[in-house]
């Protein structure tokens, strides 16, 4: 959820959805001093790939409605945002920006992962589809978590 508040911040303060990437930058390193400028760079890419942004010929373009996320005052972004983040923490967070309880969606996800022996990135997705929260994009990753799985219980 921190993540799309970071990356909403510089569109909001700018009142666009969307920005030239340094303006992108400068919003986040200077104006309110968040990240360096190659951290704020990396949180460009991280939230391209998380599909909150999208690259294009007149810059970033924001994929949700900035308008729609509170920024509070005191909020200061982890640097925890910058890191590459799995299937299952990209899925946890589309289930608790749709208003699902955190600790519901790990119960249920858990659950499902034991009762069907899936990963825990197919497990996630599933319970988003039950759910009705869209997380499509991720079906890819989910399959490539199983994959790896199936690799690594031929190999014993």
């Amino acid at each position: 959820m921190s993540l799309r508040v970071a990356v909403a911040a510089p569109f909001i303060q700018n009142g666009t959805e969307s920005l030239q990437e340094n303006e992108f930058v400068v919003a986040l390193s200077l104006d309110r001093d968040w990240f360096s400028p190659d951290q704020s760079k990396r949180l460009i890419d991280v939230a391209t790939r998380d599909g909150l942004l999208e690259r294009t010929d007149d810059g970033l373009e924001v994929t949700f409605d900035p308008a729609a996320v509170t920024v509070p005052e005191e909020f200061v972004p982890d640097e925890d945002l910058l890191r590459e983040r799995s299937a299952f923490e990209r899925v946890l967070d589309a289930l608790v920006a749709d208003g699902v309880e955190k600790h519901e969606a790990v119960g249920a996800i858990n659950t499902l992962q034991q009762e069907l022996g899936l990963t825990i990135e197919v497990a996630a997705v599933v319970y988003a589809r039950q759910e009705g929260v869209n997380v499509t994009d991720l079906v890819p990753i989910a399959r490539s978590a199983l994959d790896e799985g199936d690799s690594e219980a031929e190999g014993r």
